[in-house]
C-alpha cells in the first residue's frame, strides 16, 4: 500500500444483510454526525474491479475503521460461518502493521455482541480495542462516538445519547426525504443512504466546522 489515507475516511466493515441494516445505517449516521466520512465496500458497484481490490483500495484510503465481527455465526442454510468481517479486519491490521508510515498510523475499533464471544473464534486479536454493542444499535452508536472522539481534535463530539436521539428524529423524516428524491426507503443502497445523511446533517453542526469558527 503506497498512498497516504484521507483524513476523515472511516471504513465500516460489517455484513450487509437485512437483519444488520439497522446497525449499518446507525453507524453511517454516527460517523457523519461526528464529522467523518463513512466508507464501505458497498459503495462501489460494477464488474471491472474485483471485490477484494475494492476493499483493499478503501482500506488504503481510510485511517480509521469500525469492524463489527458479531455476525460470524453459522449460516442457517449451508451451516458455514461468515468470515468476511474477520478477513477484512485482518487486511486492515496488516496495512497498519506493514504499510508505509502513513498507513501505520491507522486505528480501529472492533465490535462484538459481548466482550467474551470473540475469544472463542478469533482469539488472536486479544489485546485489540474490543467493544460490545449488545446487539443494540443504540449502544453501537455510543461506542462509535467514543472511538471517534479520540480522533476528533480539541472539540468534544456530541454525546452518544444525543446522536442517537438525533438519529431517531432523522428516521422519522427519512420517508419524506426519500419521496422527494424519488427513492424507496426499503431499497436504499449505501451511496443513497450516505448521501441523504450527509445532506441532512448540517455542516454547521459538525465538530470540525465548529473547531474552525
Amino acid at each position: 500500500m503506497s498512498v497516504a489515507p484521507s483524513a476523515k475516511g472511516v471504513f465500516i466493515n460489517c455484513p450487509y444483510d437485512e437483519n444488520y441494516k439497522p446497525f449499518f445505517h446507525a453507524s453511517i449516521f454516527a460517523v457523519r454526525r461526528c464529522g467523518f466520512e463513512a466508507r464501505s465496500a458497498a459503495e462501489v458497484k460494477g464488474s471491472v474491479e474485483n471485490r477484494l481490490n475494492k476493499i483493499q483500495r478503501i482500506i488504503e484510503d481510510c485511517p480509521l475503521a469500525i469492524h463489527d465481527i458479531s455476525r460470524t455465526e453459522l449460516h442457517p442454510e449451508h451451516g458455514l460461518p461468515r468470515f468476511n468481517m474477520p478477513f477484512e479486519l485482518g487486511l486492515f491490521l496488516g496495512a497498519q502493521a506493514f504499510g508505509n508510515p502513513a498507513q501505520r498510523k491507522k486505528d480501529c475499533i472492533v465490535l462484538d455482541s459481548d466482550l467474551k464471544r470473540y475469544d472463542d473464534f478469533l482469539s488472536d486479536i486479544r489485546g485489540q480495542d474490543i467493544a460490545a454493542h449488545g446487539n443494540d444499535p443504540r449502544l453501537l452508536v455510543g461506542e462509535v462516538r467514543a472511538f471517534l472522539n479520540t480522533h476528533s481534535g480539541a472539540v468534544p463530539l456530541p454525546d452518544g445519547e444525543i446522536i442517537w436521539e438525533e438519529y431517531e428524529v432523522f428516521l422519522t423524516e427519512l420517508p419524506a426525504i426519500c419521496e422527494e428524491l424519488k427513492l424507496k426507503p426499503e431499497n436504499l443502497e449505501f451511496r443513497d443512504f450516505a448521501y441523504i445523511v450527509s445532506d441532512y446533517v448540517s455542516e454547521d453542526d459538525l465538530p470540525a466546522q465548529k473547531a474552525g469558527n
